[in-house]
Order: structure tokens, then sequence, then C-alpha cells
């Protein structure tokens, strides 16, 4: 399959370049291609011609999003309409990947995909903009949400842990009173290549499962990498910042369970399987 891949110098585009070698991939990423201008995305599409197109370009730094609020709509909103025009017009199915930062977090229970969005900043209001501009420029579409996110040589929460519990100090304060599913690229990877060969229309919610609280994942990780620095649990409200973290992240993967798809592995047997193969 003729794959046109977006983002693909980032952690996930990274990964998938190498789940993905038995495709003819089109590696898209800065300087070469600008997802935020319209011209030069459609004339490399059209040149090449994909059967699909997977959109992983974002601005993803939430707090950067924050102070620089036209550039994120830019890139995560505008920018998706640009990819999403350009692969309808070559009649390519398009997947789009998307963030649980398009919900507020206040709900007791797992999002699951027919929740309705609720974004309280301004990283998950332009990535709600971008679905809603893939849904409005390329009906065959996929959106595919994913959280806590980490893969090889990051930049991931993972990694910043990995650094810091490897150095000698005072304990680390962990948060623990924000919730979620850790995640993996290769966990992601995997799905996609899954929605590739079975397409499911609209959302698909695709973290892992299972979950537990950033202290908890830190912990774990510490404890499969045998680091031996103390860490402790604290409240968000001890780290302010400047986008308001959701306190609840978790992700129920219904739509997948629905269409009759294999679930998502654990998000401890996907960090096992990390550590196991050899951080970088």
């Amino acid at each position: 399959m003729k794959v046109f891949l977006t983002g693909g110098k980032g952690m996930l585009g990274r990964t998938l370049q190498r789940h993905f070698r038995q495709h003819d991939l089109f590696i898209a990423d800065l300087p070469e291609i600008d997802i935020t201008d319209g011209r030069c995305v459609e004339q490399a599409v059209a040149a090449f011609r994909p059967d699909a197109v997977i959109h992983c370009a974002a601005m993803t730094h939430v707090d950067a999003c924050e102070t620089e609020a036209d550039r994120a709509y830019r890139i995560n909103a505008l920018g998706s309409a640009y990819v999403a025009r350009a692969a309808e017009r070559c009649r390519a199915r398009l997947i789009a990947v998307s963030t649980d930062y398009v919900f507020d977090g206040s709900l007791e229970r797992p999002y699951h995909e027919f929740d309705s969005p609720a974004p309280r900043t301004v990283y998950g209001a332009s990535k709600l903009a971008g679905e809603e501009a893939v849904r409005r420029h390329c009906p065959d579409h996929t959106i595919v949400r994913i959280a806590w996110l980490y893969g090889e040589e990051g930049p991931s929460f993972l990694h910043t842990m990995l650094k810091l519990g490897a150095q000698a100090g005072a304990p680390l304060k962990v948060v623990d009173d924000q919730f979620g599913n850790p995640t993996s690229t290769d966990a992601v990877a995997g799905l996609l290549e899954r929605l590739l060969d079975t397409p499911i229309p609209g959302v698909v919610h695709g973290s892992c499962e299972g979950e537990t609280s950033w202290f908890g994942f830190a912990r774990a990780l510490f404890e499969k990498s045998r680091l031996s620095r103390e860490i402790i649990p604290c409240a968000t409200s001890e780290f302010p910042r400047p986008a308001p973290r959701p306190a609840n992240s978790r992700l129920e993967k219904r739509v997948l369970r629905l269409a009759g798809l294999p679930p998502m592995p654990h998000w401890q047997e996907a960090l096992e399987k990390f550590i196991s193969a050899g951080v970088r």
C-alpha cells in the first residue's frame, strides 16, 4: 500500500516508519513539507497518489499552545484541513491522530467515542478543530484519539522520568491525581496497521487498556527499569502549569469492541515490551 505519512520524523512517525516497512511510504515533515502550506501539501499528495494518508503532524506542546494560540490553530486545525482536502482529492483514505485533550477530564468514568468533546485548553480546542476539518473535507476518514504516549527516543514523560531516576537526589514528586492509559507508539502502530486493513469510519479510541496515575506509571517504570531513586505521590496543585491538565484522560475503546477488532494491549504489558526491547 502507498502511505503518505505526515509528521514522519516525530515520535509516533518514527515508529510507524519501522512498522510499515512493507508499505511504500512517503515521509512528509519539515522542512520539505509544511502542512500549513496548502499548495505544498496538495502538490506532494497528488504527486505520490497514496492509497492512504496517516496524519500525525501536530503542535503537541500543550503549554506552548496556550501562549502561541495562532500557531497551534494554524498547525492543528488549518494544517489538518489542508491534509484532509488533499487526501480527498486523491481519493485516499485518511487516518488522523488526535488526543484525549478534546475532553475536559471531568467525567468519573473513561470517555468513549460517543461522548461530546469539551476542551479546556488551546491544544485541545485546536485538535478538536482539526477533527472537525477532517470530517468536513475527507468523508473517508478515521480519527484515532490517543493519550499518554511514549516511544523510542521521546520526548515523553517516560524519558523524563528515566533521566531523573538515573540521577541521585531527593525523592521525586510525581502527580497522583491525574489518571489515564499509558500508551506505547508500538501499540498505536499495531492499531493503525489494522485500520489500514479493516477501515472503521468515524472516531476510534486507541490508547492501551488498563489505567493508572502518573505516579503509578512512574513507579511501574522504575520497578521494571530497576531504578532505585525514591518517588513520592503529590497533587496536581503542586505543579501549576499554563494549561490545565485533565484529571481524567482515560479512554474507553468502545468502537474497537463494537467493530470486533482485537483489544489494545494492557499498558503494563506494553511497558514491559518497551523496556525489554531497550530504551533509547
